[in-house]
């Protein structure tokens, strides 16, 4: 694998390496990114590394216990293996990934077929809305959640996350679906059934706020 490294110019070289780092850092590679100031998609130089160097990373992530596997129809590079570092995640980041699982659900199948963007305005609405949201999530607990979403590549938006405002877009790729997966959706919301209010009609706009 050195070999084939020395084959590389420099510069290639440490394109080769920081892709490989970021992909431990965050897991995932999309083909196009937002960017971070006018959320306008551009080509991502890392999903060419690559694709570029394909067997050269998955030799090399083979040694980690780790695997590169590439969705055709996403276009994503996802790192996955027992070499993966495990996330945990409290009660309210899974609460507000749900949240945000069912904002991107909504407008890919709406009939306006809006752009996949929210903000925190619209998420505390959903969440009102839901009955998912039963106490307050302060100002940190959702910064550093939106700041987890953004370095795994579910969302992305301008600025710092000590700048995310109400109305600050926030753009939802479809990676969230590779986290909150319709089938997992329906099981937090069974689980959490028993805590919401039990208000009849509320459960069901619940239930049929995120079904699918």
């Amino acid at each position: 694998m050195t070999n084939y490294l020395d084959t590389l110019p420099v510069s290639e070289q440490e394109k080769l390496k920081k892709t490989i780092a970021s992909l431990f850092r965050q897991t995932c590679i999309l083909r196009e990114k937002y960017d971070p100031v006018t959320l306008v998609p551009q080509d991502n130089e890392q999903y060419e590394i690559c694709t570029r160097h394909r067997n050269f990373i998955e030799q090399y992530l083979a040694v980690t216990d780790c695997e590169l596997v590439h969705d055709h129809q996403e276009h994503i590079y996802r790192l996955t293996g027992e070499g993966v570092e495990a996330v945990s995640l409290s009660r309210t980041m899974t609460i507000i990934i749900l949240l945000v699982k069912i904002i991107y659900r909504d407008k890919i199948l709406g009939q306006s077929l809006a752009e996949t963007v929210t903000n925190l305005l619209e998420l505390r609405e959903y969440g009102k809305n839901t009955n998912l949201i039963q106490q307050k999530i302060t100002d940190s607990e959702w910064k550093e959640t939106i700041r987890f979403m953004k370095k795994h590549q579910m969302v992305d938006y301008p600025g710092a996350a000590r700048d995310l405002e109400d109305k600050t877009p926030i753009y939802i790729y479809s990676t969230i679906n590779l986290y909150c997966s319709s089938a997992m959706v329906n099981e937090l919301l069974e689980a959490y059934k028993e805590e919401i209010t039990e208000d009849e009609t509320g459960e069901e706009t619940v239930y049929e706020n995120a079904h699918q």
